[in-house]
């Protein structure tokens, strides 16, 4: 009920849609009524001996002879109806006055029932648009921790296919619940109206009816959790499967990934049965408890129309007033059913939303003003969980300093420099530009004076131009082709079949990595921030990408400071400082020929690279 509640808060901007959604309900059902007070003439015609005997529903359901008298069968035209005695008189009138109360009957029906469909849709509509948004906002303002915790296949699940059972809900079914809603209480009212007691008689059948509904809904939000974990666990599989492709075509495992994928599949099937059995269960039930009942009224009836309490026509009115009840109550069964399965999508999603943001910012943080000084790592200690990555680090980077950090892998040196982006927080000590606190500042402010160039380079299914202005539309062209021109790339970019406006695909396939790096960092030229971080990002090209991505390096670490990781550490000799870690531990500082004549750490693991990695001066910036 709680995840319920919460998600009528997306409803609750759209109130006023709904509010006349639920009055064109209301008048659906009036417009049955209606349909049903013609069932008492249309009796009469067919069976002329008819009479309404003296009872308890006696004359309640001759609406139509009040209608007649108004249109003139008492003898007086209408006001402004010159044909009205016509119709309200003598069997043929009284033929054709049914047949066109039917027509238009059935035309506000049609009317009604399309206003209310469609103010309801729309409203559910843009209610999970908005429930979407959050949603996606949630994830990603979450830190770098969340997503090694949360695989990507199974966020996309609840982003689409948990949020996609709840638009079913607030889209669809929420209009047949008014629809249907509002049938089940006019028709009541009307059984009411017509006989009390047969009507009050009806309501001892409810609880046989509400116990099997609530029972097999409760195991059926069980049996949805658990199909929409397993749909989570199947996207994974896809994603690992499609993002992988090369690997897998090259080792020959296109069937070992269509085996995983399809035990993935039926895992879902399994679930997805449950819930099938469960449903299929229940109109069988509420059928056999509507059958004992309606045998049960049946009976009744028949006694008092022997007695001579009711006429068959009073108790014909009534069934079909009770079926119409019955059916609509049947069809709420169903979206129950689906409300189940949507309530466990909710819940998925609303925990999701809940889980708490490892880097928050603090309510009064300040915009960090524009870095002038030093980078300080004071006292660093992290750990992933329970296994410690930084061990006591003390640092100091003067404003303008290149810094190499080199060390095998594991040392923490990709860890160090996420920590001054706030992707992860310390577990102790301090991170400090120009002595304020990363952790007191605003993360938009601290961001903005951040550049990173990464190995894996991240491009988007975008043009060029957008690529390196990277949402910010209001950036020149000019400006754009000077990033570029840094970057070396403005060459290869205007042999692309459309220039800076080419589409590049997914993930800039189309390009070499080579040049995807050059437009990465063209990006990060064009964002001008004075601290840059380096991150193996030249790890992965060739001796020709590498000496043209080195030439784009250079330019943007022009005026900055500089963080490089760097696994060839032929690449970091001309670093102002080279700091080399250790299992967590900052071990040695120094330039390249102090560690080189020092003989420790950084001599060996030069050493051990400098048969396959020779020195090459040219190929390096720093």
């Amino acid at each position: 009920m709680k995840d319920f509640r919460r998600l009528l808060r997306y409803v609750r901007p759209y109130l006023g849609r709904l509010i006349a959604a639920a009055v064109c309900s209301v008048l659906i059902s009036l417009v049955y009524v209606g349909l049903l007070v013609l069932i008492q003439p249309i009796l009469e015609l067919l069976f002329p001996g008819a009479v309404t005997l003296p009872g308890a529903a006696a004359g309640k359901t001759r609406p139509f002879d009040h209608l007649r008298k108004l249109l003139g069968a008492g003898g007086t035209d209408a006001p402004g109806l010159p044909f009205a005695r016509w119709l309200g008189g003598g069997t043929k009138g009284t033929i054709i006055l049914i047949a066109v109360l039917i027509v238009v009957l059935f035309v506000l029906k049609g009317i009604f029932t399309y206003l209310a469909s469609y103010l309801t849709r729309s409203a559910g509509l843009q209610a999970v648009r908005d429930l979407r948004a959050d949603l996606y906002a949630r994830v990603q303002r979450q830190s770098l921790a969340f997503f090694s915790d949360h695989p990507t296949g199974s966020l996309i699940s609840r982003v689409v296919n948990d949020v996609g059972r709840l638009q079913r809900l607030v889209s669809g079914d929420l209009a047949e619940v008014f629809r249907l809603g509002a049938i089940v209480i006019g028709q009541a009212a009307w059984l009411f109206y017509l006989n009390a007691r047969l009507a009050s008689f009806c309501l001892i059948l409810l609880p046989l009816l509400v116990y099997p509904v609530a029972r097999f809904g409760a195991r059926l939000k069980a049996t949805s959790r658990r199909s929409q974990e397993k749909m989570g666990e199947a996207v994974d599989v896809m994603k690992e499967g499609i993002t992988g492709t090369r690997i897998v075509q090259g080792f020959g495992m296109e069937e070992f990934e269509i085996g995983r994928f399809r035990r993935a599949l039926d895992r879902i099937q399994n679930a997805e049965k449950r819930a099938a059995r469960l449903v299929s269960l229940t109109a069988p039930v509420l059928e056999l408890v509507g059958a004992i009942g309606a045998a049960i009224l049946l009976a009744y009836a028949l006694q008092r129309i022997h007695a001579g309490k009711l006429s068959p026509a009073d108790v014909f009115t009534f069934f079909a007033a009770l079926f119409m009840i019955y059916g609509s109550i049947k069809n709420l069964v169903k979206i129950n059913n689906e409300v189940q399965q949507a309530m466990a999508a909710a819940q998925r999603v609303f925990q999701l939303m809940d889980l708490p943001n490892r880097i928050r910012e603090k309510p009064a943080a300040l915009d960090l003003p524009p870095f002038r000084d030093r980078i300080e790592f004071r006292g660093v200690h992290f750990a992933y969980g329970q296994a410690p990555v930084l061990r006591g680090v003390d640092l100091v980077v003067p404003a303008g300093t290149v810094v190499a950090l080199v060390g095998s892998s594991g040392a923490g040196k990709s860890t160090l420099v996420n920590l001054l982006p706030r992707f992860y927080d310390v577990n102790k000590g301090a991170v400090l530009i120009d002595g304020r606190d990363v952790r007191e500042v605003s993360l938009a402010s601290l961001r903005a004076q951040i550049g990173i160039v990464t190995q894996e380079v991240i491009l988007f299914d975008d043009t060029v131009r957008n690529n390196i202005a990277y949402g910010r539309a209001d950036v020149p062209l000019d400006r754009v082709t000077a990033a570029a021109r840094a970057a070396h790339a403005e060459q290869f970019i205007e042999a692309l079949p459309r220039g800076f406006d080419t589409t590049l695909g997914e993930a800039g396939h189309r390009l070499s990595l080579g040049q995807r790096q050059r437009i990465s960092i063209a990006r990060a030229i064009l964002k001008d921030s004075p601290i840059l971080i380096l991150d193996e990002a030249t790890s992965s090209l060739d001796m020709e990408s590498e000496a043209e991505v080195q030439g784009a390096l250079q330019n943007l670490m022009t005026g900055r400071t500089v963080f490089v990781i760097a696994h060839r550490l032929s690449t970091v000799r001309r670093a102002d400082v080279i700091l080399v870690l250790d299992e967590g531990s900052l071990v040695e500082r120094g330039t390249h020929p102090e560690l080189l004549a020092r003989k420790g750490h950084y001599a060996r693991l030069y050493a051990l690279q400098f048969r396959d990695d020779r020195p090459a001066p040219e190929a390096s910036v720093l």
